[in-house]
C-alpha cells in the first residue's frame, strides 16, 4: 500500500509505527501489527483538495542507457479524468532531474506533477546513475562523474520514450532544482534533446561553489562528485554551465530565491551575464523570488514559480492551457 517510509519508525511491542506515502496518498501515520501482519493509518489521513481522479497514475520503469547501463525511472503519462489527446500526436515530456544529486525521486504523491500531467504533459522521474535505493555500484556511477552520468542518464530516457512512441521528439524538456538544476542547466549547454527547460535555485559555477560559495554541510561535496579541486581544477571549469552559457539553444526559465546561501543568486548573475554575451539572443526569462532560500516556501512563489513554468512548456509546445499568465521571455 505505501511505497516510501521516512527515516522515523518507532516500535511499541509487536506494533510499529512510520511515517509513509505513496503514488495515491500523501505522507501520513501508519502503523503495522508486526502479529497479524495488518496496516491502519492511525494519524489522520492526509485530505487533499484535489480530486483523486486527477492523481498522476505512475509507471515503474527501466531503461537502457550508455554501453548499456540500467537507468531507473517513474513515469508519469499525462492523465486527465474529462478529456482524452487526440489520436494523431504524441504528448509533451518533461524529464524531471531530483536534487542531492545523490537523492532519488521517492515513489509518492507529488501534485505538482499532477499539475503537469492533468494538463497534457507528461513528466519522467530519472533515477540517474548516483542515486541511492539500487545498490552501491548504482550510486557510485556519480563517483568524479557528476555533470556526466546524470545528463547521459536523464537524455537516455527522454530519447527512449521518443523512440518508443511514447513521448514527442520535438517536444521534450528538462527541469530540476538545486542539483536538479545543475543537471538542467548542464543539460542545455551540452546536448541537443530538449526544446526548453526550467533551472531551479541551480548549482552554475563548481569552482565558485568548492571555493566557498555554500555552507560548511556542503562544501567537500564536489571532492567525490568531480575530484579533488586542487587536482583537477580544469575539470571544474569544463563541466560548469556558467563557462558555457554560449552554448544554450533552447528557451529557459531560471527561478532563484535571493536568500539561498545554499546555491546563492551570484552563480545565477555570473551565467546570465555570459549569456549576453552571445552573438544571438535567446528567450529566456529569470525570477528571483525575494524572502525564499534554497527551497521555494511561500504559496504565492510556489504559484508563480509553477505557472511561469507551465507558460514556457505551453509557448514552445504549442499548448493554450486556460487561465495562465503569460511568461514574458526576454531575448
Amino acid at each position: 500500500l505505501w511505497t516510501e517510509y521516512a527515516a522515523t519508525p518507532a516500535a511499541d511491542g509487536s506494533r510499529v509505527a512510520a511515517v509513509a506515502a505513496s503514488p495515491r496518498s500523501a505522507y501520513e501515520v501508519v502503523e503495522l501489527d508486526a502479529r497479524t501482519g495488518r496496516a491502519r493509518v492511525i494519524g489522520a489521513p492526509h485530505d487533499d483538495p484535489v480530486d483523486p481522479a486527477y492523481y498522476p497514475e505512475p509507471q515503474i520503469r527501466t531503461f537502457s542507457g550508455p554501453a548499456g547501463r540500467e537507468i531507473h525511472a517513474h513515469i508519469y503519462p499525462p492523465h486527465h479524468p474529462g478529456h482524452v489527446a487526440p489520436g494523431d500526436g504524441l504528448p509533451p515530456y518533461v524529464v524531471w532531474a531530483h536534487g542531492g544529486p545523490t537523492g532519488r525521486a521517492p515513489l509518492v504523491l507529488d501534485l505538482q506533477i499532477a499539475y503537469f500531467t492533468s494538463r497534457g504533459i507528461g513528466v519522467a522521474e530519472v533515477n540517474y546513475g548516483g542515486s541511492t535505493g539500487y545498490g552501491r555500484e548504482y550510486r557510485n556511477r556519480l563517483r568524479e562523474q557528476w555533470g556526466v552520468v546524470d545528463v547521459e542518464d536523464c537524455a537516455a530516457v527522454a530519447l527512449a520514450l521518443a523512440e518508443e512512441g511514447t513521448a514527442d521528439r520535438d517536444r521534450l524538456a528538462v527541469r530540476g532544482g538545486s542539483a536538479g538544476g545543475w543537471t538542467t542547466a548542464a543539460s542545455l549547454v551540452s546536448t541537443d534533446v530538449y526544446a526548453c527547460g526550467t533551472i531551479i535555485y541551480p548549482i552554475l559555477d563548481l569552482v565558485g561553489w568548492g571555493e566557498g560559495e555554500t555552507h560548511d554541510f556542503e562544501s567537500q561535496y564536489l571532492e567525490t562528485l568531480v575530484g579533488p579541486l586542487a587536482e583537477v581544477p580544469g575539470r571544474y571549469a569544463e563541466r560548469s554551465p556558467t563557462e558555457h552559457a554560449d552554448r544554450v539553444t533552447a528557451p529557459f526559465l531560471l527561478l532563484q530565491g535571493l536568500d539561498d546561501v545554499i546555491c546563492p543568486p551570484a552563480q545565477c548573475e555570473r551565467f546570465l551575464a555570459r549569456l549576453e554575451e552571445r552573438a544571438r539572443p535567446l528567450p529566456h526569462a529569470y525570477i528571483a523570488f525575494e524572502g525564499e532560500g534554497h527551497g521555494f516556501r511561500r504559496a504565492d512563489t510556489m504559484v508563480r514559480a509553477l505557472e511561469a513554468e507551465l507558460s514556457l512548456y505551453a509557448q514552445v509546445f504549442g499548448l493554450n492551457p486556460p487561465g495562465v499568465p503569460t511568461l514574458e521571455l526576454a531575448k
